[in-house]
């Protein structure tokens, strides 16, 4: 019997097919649903005006490379079942489920959790909505599964998830240094000793997209217009907060203040349910609110992400030094008025790193013609820097 299937127009890949059944379920369920309410590269739309698509496209389009990938290893051979491939297909729609507002710039600040740690609490979840249908799927995310390569094609250093982020961040950026070669990467895909592996004829594809994977880091993810947006709203949400932890009265969305008048919500009972129904329309409504706000710290934040007036962030090689941080802090409390204990929230230092291609977590290997795996590193004198790079950031309101 033929299955029906649905099917989603994507502008990266074209018609994704998704068949009727417990996939088609989980895309319709509103924990999935919420994923059309948070952006995909969080507030980079303040430099890329294109960068406006969310974490559930980004799910179909992984979702879909997940598809190619299975077709093409069951070509070469490799044995995957019915039941692991709708398994696999289910971890990967749902590995990014856990992800809070505005993606990656709330990490932490809304519950003390990493978002894979959520994504893994709402699939157990779903699993048991869905009657035990996903279990398998929570052991392939989980690594918790012997075909090892099922995991990778999830979580790994060459995963659908980073195949389709970095295609389609490229696409909506407009940033052309992004674009990799993933039809030919996908097709050289095999499995050795139960591991995933690249064909040695894949080789240089690999190499594109690891120099891909770093340009689009510092010009995309860690753009120093960016990363003042992010650490600016990181902000807004700790001095909310504070001022709650006080006892002042901050208008917000009523979901945002369940979070944040506990140091923990993740202590309360039932606070899963509440996170998935949080999303960026309520960092984006309380901003609003907080632009009229009579703390004026709270305001002069809100405001410049409501209006673009952003902080002024500089970029360096090595540590801030403290001289430079306490003329900041001075000029600011000169200009402003603002108190002394309130200036952290103002003036701020931290530290960035971008490492695309870590040798030390299980290195992408490739299959050589020979019949021998190797590690990437071992057989190309590529150029790419395997050591972590740092860069070190001063923010403050410009005058």
């Amino acid at each position: 019997m033929i299955r029906g299937k649905k099917i989603f127009n994507d502008p990266v890949y074209g018609f994704i097919s998704v068949p009727y059944g417990v996939l088609f379920d989980i895309i319709e369920h509103p924990y999935f649903q919420r994923l059309r309410r948070i952006r995909q590269v969080g507030l980079t739309d303040i430099v890329y005006p294109g960068a406006l698509h969310t974490r559930y496209s980004h799910a179909l389009g992984a979702f879909h490379l997940m598809n190619q990938a299975i077709q093409t290893l069951r070509m070469k051979g490799v044995d995957i079942t019915p039941q692991e491939e709708e398994a696999v297909c289910v971890a990967i729609l749902l590995h990014d489920i856990g992800h809070g507002p505005i993606s990656h710039a709330l990490e932490f600040k809304i519950v003390p959790k990493h978002h894979e740690e959520i994504s893994a609490l709402l699939m157990n979840t779903l699993n048991e909505e869905f009657g035990g249908r996903l279990t398998l799927a929570l052991r392939i995310f989980s690594g918790d599964y012997p075909k090892q390569f099922l995991s990778q094609l999830v979580s790994g250093q060459l995963d659908m998830d980073r195949m389709d982020y970095l295609n389609r961040d490229s696409f909506f950026t407009g940033v052309s240094e992004g674009v990799i070669g993933y039809h030919r990467i996908i097709k050289m895909l095999n499995v050795f000793e139960g591991r995933l592996v690249v064909e040695e004829k894949g080789l240089y594809s690999i190499e594109k997209f690891l120099v891909a994977r770093r340009l689009m880091y510092w010009q995309v993810y860690l753009h120093k217009t960016v990363l003042s947006a992010e650490q600016m709203l990181s902000r807004a949400v700790a001095r909310a907060r504070d001022l709650l932890s006080k006892g002042v009265e901050i208008p917000m969305s009523e979901n945002l203040a369940f979070f944040l008048k506990s140091e923990d919500a993740s202590l309360i009972p039932g606070w899963v349910d509440r996170y998935a129904r949080l999303d960026d329309t309520d960092i984006m409504y309380s901003l609003k609110l907080w632009v009229n706000s009579s703390d004026l710290v709270l305001k002069r934040l809100a405001e410049g992400l409501i209006d673009r007036r952003l902080f002024k962030c500089e970029l360096r090689n090595e540590p801030i030094p403290e001289k430079d941080i306490a003329i900041r802090r001075s000029e600011v409390q000169k200009n402003w008025a603002f108190p002394e204990e309130d200036l952290k929230y103002l003036v701020f230092t931290g530290i960035e790193s971008n490492n695309a291609y870590n040798i030390k977590n299980a290195e992408i290997e490739i299959l050589m013609k020979s019949g021998v795996a190797k590690a990437f590193s071992e057989v190309v004198d590529h150029s790419l820097d395997p050591k972590i790079i740092k860069r070190y950031y001063l923010c403050y309101p410009k005058n």
